[in-house]
């Protein structure tokens, strides 16, 4: 699944998950701290690559990934501003 977001700036990104339970952790139209978002976004993909594990035996790469791009994204910030979560896909 795919996850939009809309930066402090102004700028949107797709964001990859391998699972639905993003879903439990955001709702879309809502804004959030960047704090806030990041763990959020933290518990759920860390969560979906656990299911993916569980399922086919080894980590999902692509969330861990998405994780780190999330993580040094939202350090540009400086904790300043919110996320919105504009769609899910």
């Amino acid at each position: 699944m795919r996850f939009h977001i809309r930066w402090p700036d102004g700028t949107e990104q797709a964001c990859y998950s391998p699972s639905l339970v993003v879903g439990d952790h955001l709702q879309v139209g809502r804004s959030y701290p960047v704090g806030e978002f990041v763990v959020r976004a933290v518990i759920a993909l860390q969560e979906a690559g656990n299911r993916v594990r569980a399922k086919y035996g080894f980590a999902c790469t692509a969330s861990a990934a998405q994780l780190a791009d999330i993580e040094r994204r939202a350090a540009s910030f400086a904790g300043i501003g919110e996320v919105t979560i504009v769609a899910f896909s």
